[in-house]
């Protein structure tokens, strides 16, 4: 079986106690933050390696960098195949840091957009820029609506009511 698969059931499961899944995605968050935190500390360089290498790179058990990898796949170069990944596949964290950063917005994760390392990569003015992007790429701006009385939107000069709003 893929490891997502087993990463999944285990991070999704609806059976599981709620309490005790609460515990779970504290601790990966954690996990998560402390290798966002290296990756963003030298944000140029190439990480590769197999799944199994970078989990030991990394400090964390195999299911966890499972995760990592599912989490920051959007965000990658080039995607990893994590469909398929089993522990010898080789995968790499070379990252977008635009991406990376509109991709932590849009998951609200202010505990990754708001680290520290970001200021290193971009001033103030650039990443209030890339926030507010991002913010405003989820948003949806609905037009007005033509009256029934309005001049037809198609140009025949006739009321909406007469022409198109049939």
């Amino acid at each position: 079986m893929a490891l997502l698969e087993n990463w999944q059931k285990i991070a999704y499961n609806e059976k599981a106690d709620k309490q005790a899944l609460q515990r779970f995605w504290q601790r990966y968050f954690l996990v998560e933050k402390g290798v966002y935190e290296k990756l963003l500390a030298n944000p140029d360089e190439k990480v590769e390696g197999t799944v199994k290498e970078l989990a030991e790179k990394y400090g964390l058990d195999i299911m966890d960098m499972t995760g990592f990898l599912d989490g920051i796949n959007d965000s990658l170069v080039e995607p990893n195949p994590i469909e398929t990944m089993e522990e010898d596949t080789r995968v790499s964290l070379a990252f977008d840091k635009e991406k990376l950063y509109k991709n932590m917005v849009d998951a609200k994760a202010d505990w990754l957009y708001e680290l520290p390392m970001w200021k290193e990569i971009y001033d103030e003015e650039t990443r209030k820029r890339l926030y507010l992007e991002q913010k405003k790429s989820g948003t949806v701006i609905v037009g007005k609506k033509t009256g029934r009385n309005d001049p037809c939107p198609c140009g025949s000069g006739k009321k909406y009511k007469h022409c198109c709003g049939r």
